[in-house]
């Protein structure tokens, strides 16, 4: 019997996923999300990527825009925007499965040249639909490859292409196409998101920042702003707290020690900073998230 795209995400992700739930693939850019209850809040800043939901539920948000979905459909997060998410529906019998591709610029690029004039649709960098057969048809194709090692490095980039062809000619796909443009804002504001996150701990520097995306400092903040949902100060402040959330989580790193790791010269600073953001001081949330972990187990 054929397993389906389901049947192979489970038996993969139940192998293969580490302690934060994420089973990576040998597929750059491409990994299963397994949970098997529901989760806290999750807070991030992605790359552009897309999410098809297998199996379960799970809620996102950024800024006043909200979304609840699952089984069946997909999450596009077409630009790097702080994200809240959390997973609402999943249990040890019926975990929640998506399997995540972060978009390739590169394949996008080439796609759109060729896919010829197109339209598409700026500023959307957060939104939901039905996922397509022929996207599942192909993601299916993908994870069969996992079996077939000597096939996977023949097959696997003229699937990865193909998988991004059948999102940019879907129902993601004017948003997508942005992405692809060479002079488009998404483009332009992407390269100064990519100076961020390589140098977040360090000083920014608006002015590098816009000439990197190409415009004047004026047009830089409005843009990114527009892009983003955030000025370039509160989008790396959001990084910087995230860092040092994921390096007390995951390294056991100290308050002081994360802190000055993401750049912060005051720990009282990053603690009334990190409360604004998370809802509660660090040391408490370190306390109640060891408590999940612990009464999860």
């Amino acid at each position: 019997m054929t397993e389906t795209l389901l049947q192979i995400a489970s038996r993969y992700s139940a192998a293969h996923a580490d302690d934060k739930g994420i089973a990576s693939t040998p597929f750059a850019g491409v990994s299963i999300i397994r949970e098997t209850a529901p989760s806290a809040l999750l807070y991030a800043i992605s790359k552009p990527l897309v999410a098809l939901v297998l199996q379960g539920a799970k809620r996102v948000a950024t800024g006043r825009t909200s979304f609840d979905f699952g089984a069946g459909d997909s999450l596009l997060i077409a630009s790097d925007v702080p994200t809240v998410s959390q997973i609402t529906r999943a249990t040890a019998a019926a975990p929640y499965l998506s399997l995540v591709l972060e978009l390739d610029p590169t394949i996008i690029e080439g796609l759109v040249v060729e896919m010829g004039s197109l339209p598409f649709i700026p500023s959307q960098p957060l939104r939901v639909e039905p996922t397509e057969q022929e996207v599942a048809d192909v993601a299916l194709r993908l994870l069969r490859l996992i079996d077939r090692p000597s096939a996977l490095p023949i097959l696997q980039g003229q699937l990865l292409r193909e998988l991004h062809y059948w999102l940019l000619a879907g129902r993601h796909g004017g948003v997508i196409r942005a992405l692809g443009i060479a002079d488009s804002h998404a483009k332009r504001i992407g390269r100064a998101v990519a100076i961020i996150r390589a140098d977040y701990a360090k000083p920014l520097r608006i002015d590098r920042l816009a000439r990197a995306a190409g415009m004047s400092p004026s047009a830089f903040h409005a843009h990114f702003r527009s892009v983003t949902s955030l000025t370039p100060l509160k989008f790396q402040k959001q990084l910087r707290l995230i860092e040092a959330r994921r390096a007390m989580l995951a390294d056991a790193a100290s308050i002081a020690a994360a802190a000055h790791q993401v750049g912060y010269e005051s720990v009282t600073q990053f603690t009334r900073e990190y409360c604004r953001l998370f809802g509660m001081p660090p040391g408490r949330d370190m306390r109640e998230m060891k408590r999940r972990v612990e009464t999860a187990a």
